[in-house]
């Protein structure tokens, strides 16, 4: 199959410019300057004039939920979602039921990708206070990375003793992500006001409870330890405008060895929106203050935060109606991430450059993904096309993840995905879901 995508707007390496894309099966061919009729040679012709088209989204923090809380969601759910969200590859975190903390569960999540996965897929390991023994004998070209949970664990994932931190710091052969909260700090502050409000917990209180101070001492003690073992750490979902500092925009990705990743979340609300979303919101670490924000936001654009991604994690709609203590954190994402990055576009806080290159570029350079994450001959097809002013209201009702809704209910959204590419395979054109060739495992070049 031959696609050529003729006088498109490409947005790639922080360029936007005119060009005719041709695709031949799984590969991007070439790149060429506007022809002026279309290629006889192209099996479908797309123009693409008044469109434009970049990488697809690499989100390297989700939760498909599969095995074990598949009323939540699944890989063939969530990864279809992900598709007609321009997200073409993603990373799916350990935290299922059985915890994927040995490399029996991981090569079962590896088994089901490849049945059901619409998008490219890869499974981190997750960290145990006891299983260095595992995380040392992973094949790191083949896993995206460790997973230590130090704050916010699930089953039998916190890890919070020292020695064991430092064996995993140590020991680790490729990137450590964490999600960083200080536990004790937030356990305290939940004692302190729950005896100020014995009527039951506003949600708006969330981030008080996990407040900056606990994501600040969580995230530096990541980055001591990783300092001292020389480790690559990677901090997930920065939430706060203190922690900022903590993190290096002065030298390149591909010299860094601590980075940081913001999710579209913590770049959207704030704690003004609590009462009108309430649990809707409710995500570990907490969304905080307009400052917080601002200061979010502010490190994208300067290259103190390196990726951009959604910590996709859908809970019905049940479950987040319980009270505040037994409501589950977490909310489903990956259909709207890039639309909600693109009204940032609209609303003058972001380029289109600096979408792609947090989004799509700097992830495949992070995690080392050979031929993928940008748009360039001999690299695989994964790619979205976009028109940037077709205006369409997100609904609970349009929303294709499992759990049927979305923060986003109501919202209208200024840009629309139109098609997207996966290793070639049109997967998703004009709201309708082609899954006749699945995704592939993301290999990567450690």
């Amino acid at each position: 199959m031959k696609t050529l995508i003729q006088n498109v707007n490409v947005v790639n390496e922080g360029n936007v410019f005119r060009a005719d894309i041709c695709i031949e099966n799984e590969i991007i061919s070439s790149i060429e300057q506007p022809l002026s009729v279309p290629g006889s040679w192209a099996d479908h012709f797309i123009d693409g004039s008044d469109l434009h088209l970049m990488p697809g989204m690499i989100d390297d923090q989700v939760h498909f939920r599969e095995p074990g809380l598949t009323h939540k969601g699944n890989i063939f759910s969530e990864s279809r979602a992900a598709v007609a969200g321009g997200v073409t590859s993603f990373m799916e975190m350990p935290n299922t039921v059985p915890n994927t903390v040995t490399l029996d569960e991981l090569e079962k999540k590896y088994h089901r990708g490849a049945e059901v996965s619409l998008a490219n897929y890869s499974f981190y390991i997750g960290a145990t206070q006891d299983n260095v023994d595992v995380i040392q004998s992973i094949d790191i070209k083949n896993v995206c990375g460790i997973k230590i949970f130090m704050g916010s664990s699930t089953g039998n994932m916190l890890v919070d003793n020292d020695d064991s931190l430092n064996a995993i710091f140590k020991n680790a052969k490729t990137l450590i992500a964490t999600h960083c909260e200080d536990d004790k700090m937030i356990a305290e502050n939940f004692q302190r006001i729950q005896a100020q409000h014995p009527e039951g917990i506003a949600v708006g209180l969330h981030p008080v409870i996990r407040n900056a101070d606990a994501c600040y001492a969580s995230s530096s003690k990541a980055i001591s330890l990783a300092k001292k073992h020389d480790a690559q750490l990677h901090i997930l979902h920065i939430s706060t405008a203190k922690e900022i500092a903590l993190f290096q925009n002065d030298i390149e990705l591909k010299n860094k060895r601590i980075t940081a990743e913001a999710c579209v979340h913590h770049l959207w609300f704030c704690d003004e929106d609590y009462a009108r979303l309430d649990s809707r919101i409710k995500w570990n670490p907490a969304v905080k203050s307009a400052e917080d924000r601002a200061a979010i936001r502010q490190a994208v654009i300067d290259g103190h935060i390196d990726v951009l991604a959604t910590d996709h994690a859908p809970h019905t709609l049940l479950e987040k109606g319980n009270p505040y203590s037994t409501c589950p954190s977490g909310g489903p994402l990956v259909q709207h991430v890039l639309v909600a990055l693109l009204d940032m576009y609209h609303q003058g806080i972001f380029t289109l450059e600096q979408i792609v290159q947090k989004a799509s570029h700097n992830v495949a350079t992070l995690y080392n993904i050979p031929n993928r994450g940008f748009i360039r001959p001999g690299y695989k097809a994964d790619l979205v096309l976009v028109d940037l002013n077709q205006p369409w209201m997100a609904t609970d009702e349009n929303s294709r993840y499992l759990c049927q809704w979305t923060p986003f209910h109501g919202h209208v959204f200024q840009s629309k995905i139109i098609s997207t590419w996966v290793n070639g395979h049109l997967a998703f054109d004009k709201d309708q879901i082609h899954d006749q060739i699945l995704g592939q495992q993301l290999q990567f070049a450690r």
